[in-house]
């Protein structure tokens, strides 16, 4: 049996745990035993962004080692990044700003793509050229009323995914309002986190997106 498609795995995944692990700075050395305490809380949606060291390295360790989680990029800015983490084996591209050029280019190669917007406009640009949802970025200048508003005019499916800022004390007020997953970031990995330590904060997420409406 084929494997199913990125979007198609993308939407399961969103379905499972809306959640995706941000793990800005990690090393390669880490990868394997960070992406195994993420996969065994259950997180499936992992990005490595491109300022962190080698982040192909920690990209390509992470999709070899766990074929049943979409590995990803962030930080992705030009069409090239976007073909060299296609060639690590990456499937989902996050931006923290919506390029069309990025854009078109992740919707090419069958890739998921999460630009981030900070408007109508752009929100309804990035759903429009094919983005699979869309990066709401930074959150600390979307608050949840601003959600809620952009809720209210864009296709009830659109996957909305606030990006900053996101905390256990603000998740509920979020979801309420009407996200419909989070990336969290510094919360959950840091330089110098341990698996370990990761593997505690992300069950604690866990525990803490399933208490919430």
């Amino acid at each position: 049996m084929s494997e199913p498609a990125p979007l198609d795995r993308f939407r399961q995944l969103m379905a499972e745990l809306p959640l995706v692990a941000i793990l800005r700075g990690i090393r390669p050395s880490e990868a394997r035993a960070v992406g195994a305490a993420l996969v065994g809380a259950g997180w499936r949606l992992i990005e490595v962004p491109l300022n962190s060291p080698e982040p192909l390295a920690s990209i390509e360790a992470l999709v070899a080692a766990h074929p049943d989680a979409l590995i990803g990029a962030g930080t992705v800015l030009t069409p090239a990044a976007v073909r060299d983490v296609h060639a690590a084996g990456a499937r989902l591209v996050v931006s923290p700003n919506l390029d069309l050029a990025v854009l078109r280019q992740a919707v090419d190669l069958g890739m998921v793509a999460l630009p981030g917007v900070l408007s109508a406009s752009e929100a309804f640009s990035a759903l429009g050229g094919g983005a699979a949802g869309i990066k709401l970025f930074p959150a600390e200048m979307i608050p949840p009323a601003a959600v809620k508003a952009l809720r209210a005019v864009l296709d009830p499916e659109a996957l909305l995914l606030p990006v900053g800022g996101i905390s256990l004390d603000n998740l509920a007020a979020y979801r309420a309002a009407g996200a419909s997953g989070f990336g969290v970031g510094s919360s959950l990995y840091s330089p110098g986190t341990s698996a370990g330590q990761v593997a505690e904060r992300a069950a604690r997420w866990r525990t803490a997106f399933g208490a919430t409406p």
